[in-house]
């Protein structure tokens, strides 16, 4: 039954891609032990390009860890982990990143000592585009992620916010196919946290796969189209962020009675980016 079975594989749909093109992300089976206790058990998730999937839990329940296998900084004891049919189960993230996949921890990844623009160039300097392309492109990236104030300002001097917005613009340099996104929302301002959802609902049109695991349910869940939840190493529900707020032993074992699901309303920026 839909949004009751893991092994209800949905993808959402976007009337704007060609689907016969489309990347996808997937675990399968994924184990992770430390000494006795098995942390992950079994974890099985996909995202597609253009779309944005939650992995979400309460602490101990193994998101974390299962997140963490899927960027490349954990390596599972058991299970495997493919971009489309090519195994990437033992890819570093270094190497994940060659084959289109970001990820931006929940630390600080900027470069405390460099500038904005640097560190955005740091990462086109590694690309094949030409010196006049690399320009460009940081010049389009500074303006579309507002970073023109402070382009010239030190990664240490940079708010939550400033820092999330250049983290994600120096991601895009290499043009991903999938950003893996840490805890997008700890350490920001309620405006911040605002900010950081439109961006995020905004790469998804850009044919980008998102996948969050973040302890704010709320701004995760509003912005997901779907969600997968953990509980104890496994995966409890699978479904549409709707779906799982709705559940009724999902609000037992995670959620509570009393959560009110809102979903995110892109403003009219936001519009222009789905046409």
């Amino acid at each position: 039954m839909r949004g009751e079975t893991i092994t209800d594989e949905q993808q959402t749909k976007h009337r704007f891609m060609d689907e016969t093109h489309l990347t996808t992300l997937r675990t399968e089976g994924l184990v992770k032990r430390y000494g006795k206790r098995t942390v992950a058990d079994g974890v099985s998730i996909s995202v597609k390009q253009g779309e944005i999937v939650g992995l979400l839990g309460p602490n101990g329940a193994g998101k974390t860890t299962s997140f963490y296998m899927t960027t490349g900084n954990v390596v599972p004891n058991e299970g495997h982990v493919y971009l489309d049919e090519e195994e990437i189960t033992n890819y570093p993230v270094y190497k994940r990143a060659r084959t289109g996949i970001g990820y931006l921890p929940q630390e600080a990844s900027v470069f405390r000592k460099m500038s904005v623009e640097d560190n955005i160039m740091a990462v086109l300097e590694m690309t094949k585009l030409s010196h006049a392309e690399q320009v460009e492109k940081l010049e389009s990236l500074i303006n579309e992620f507002r970073l023109n104030k402070v382009r010239k300002n030190k990664g240490d001097q940079l708010s939550g916010g400033e820092r999330r917005r250049t983290e994600i613009a120096r991601c895009l340099a290499i043009n991903p196919k999938f950003i893996m996104l840490d805890e997008p929302f700890a350490g920001v301002d309620p405006i911040a946290v605002e900010d950081i959802q439109h961006i995020v609902w905004r790469l998804k049109y850009r044919n980008i796969g998102i996948l969050i695991t973040d302890h704010n349910v709320q701004e995760t869940l509003s912005i997901t189209d779907r969600a997968y939840l953990l509980f104890e190493g496994r995966i409890l529900f699978h479904g549409t962020s709707e779906e799982l707020a709705a559940n009724p032993i999902v609000r037992k074992n995670y959620l509570s009675d009393n959560f009110v699901y809102r979903r995110f309303k892109p403003n009219e920026e936001d519009e222009a980016y789905e046409r």
